[in-house]
């Protein structure tokens, strides 16, 4: 299972101690890793597919002072496709109003019909890159038939609608931040959490030391702005439950069976 790792808050936080802690998990998670910071509707995106633990690169990154008010990072334990830059998540793409959209993912898509015709569309061969392809093409659709850019609010419906239907059957933990809000869902038990620190919120999937950290609401969108909860969208019923027919086409589609 990959793990996530985000930010929201009112003011740019220094991250190292938080950063060096959570990429210290790439020894169990080592298929690459990711950080995405935000300026406005810009975003600065560093990855590589290997082990965040054995990377020069983010050692020298994380010698220097990182600070933010906004960001997401990943470390990746593949389920979905090869270990390539293509497969490194987050993901960032554009929709036709030129928002820019982020998403990291941790979990597994086993059935949605909505997500199989992004398979000949897509950069690489994740799962998470057809969700935010196909959220894409929700927002641009929406947009289209409105004829202007969505309203805050109607992005976080449209969002919340779009969680309620591809996750049945499938584990979808995601941050995903659109310029403005940070969108945070988990439905797999215990496999996510929050923390709140000098007016921010700090999201992991595992806690760190600093903070006192709580599991985030099952079942439920959550939308955070400038470290604030801004919106909370309706409680579905799609937990996802391990079993062992999943856990078997996990494993076939892993060695490529």
């Amino acid at each position: 299972m990959c793990e996530l790792f985000g930010l929201s808050s009112p003011r740019k936080l220094r991250l190292n101690e938080q950063l060096k802690e959570f990429f210290s998990h790439g020894e169990e998670h080592p298929h690459g890793w990711g950080l995405a910071f935000f300026y406005g509707n810009a975003v600065s995106l560093e990855k590589q597919p290997e082990k965040s633990c054995k990377s020069n690169y983010l050692k020298q990154r994380l010698r220097f002072k990182i600070e933010a008010d906004q960001m997401i990072a990943h470390i990746r334990l593949a389920t979905r496709g090869s270990v390539d830059y293509e497969n490194t998540h987050p993901f960032v793409m554009r929709d036709n109003f030129e928002r820019t959209w982020t998403l990291a993912h941790n979990g597994t898509i086993f059935e949605c019909d909505v997500l199989n015709s992004y398979v000949h569309r897509q950069q690489g061969r994740t799962d998470s890159e057809r969700i935010l392809l196909y959220i894409i093409d929700r927002v641009d659709q929406a947009q289209q038939e409105k004829g202007g850019a969505l309203s805050q609010e109607e992005r976080f419906r449209l969002l919340d609608e779009i969680v309620a239907e591809i996750t049945p059957e499938n584990k979808v933990n995601l941050l995903l931040f659109d310029g403005e809000l940070l969108y945070v869902h988990t439905n797999y038990r215990d496999s996510l959490h929050y923390a709140r620190m000098e007016g921010a919120v700090f999201i992991s999937t595992r806690p760190l030391r600093q903070g006192a950290w709580e599991k985030v609401p099952m079942n439920t969108l959550l939308a955070f702005e400038a470290g604030k909860l801004k919106y909370e969208g309706t409680k579905h019923e799609n937990e996802f439950l391990d079993s062992e027919e999943k856990m078997r086409l996990l494993f076939l589609d892993y060695a490529g069976l």
